[in-house]
């Protein structure tokens, strides 16, 4: 399971890091670029262009340390809620034993207790043959 996770996370940072190579070589063909009837763009519209490229990498680093900080988030709430589960599965564990421990306990005085009243039966009975 692990695996396949690191597996995801490698495949989304391969991806983000490719997305941010395709706006970086879009950022550097627009220099110099024309536009669809073929006439050049002015220095202007390539700044303008240039910015929005850099907002695109701006969200994109963004988006990418949103993801990492999420995904920490939930590894360690994740984390957490299984520490939490072990031990609540070792505390009633524990109950249940000692529970056990009890029983026996309670089981060999009772059996303590049947046998005193076996042998006391069986001297009545021999006392009141006897007499």
């Amino acid at each position: 399971m692990e695996g396949e996770e690191a597996d995801v996370g490698r495949k989304r940072m391969r991806q983000s890091v490719e997305n941010e190579q395709i706006i970086a070589t879009d950022a550097e063909e627009t220099v110099g670029e024309e536009t669809e009837d073929g006439a050049p763009l002015s220095e202007q519209m390539q700044l303008d262009i240039a910015s929005i490229h850099e907002k695109i990498n701006s969200f994109t680093t963004l988006v990418s340390e949103l993801m990492e900080s999420g995904k920490s988030l939930l590894l360690e709430r994740s984390n957490q809620f299984e520490e939490r589960l072990i031990s609540i599965h070792k505390e009633q564990t524990e109950k249940w034993e000692q529970e056990i421990r009890e029983l026996r306990l309670l089981d060999a005085a009772n059996e303590e207790a049947n046998s005193l009243l076996h042998d006391a039966r069986y001297l009545l009975q021999n006392v009141h043959i006897d007499s």
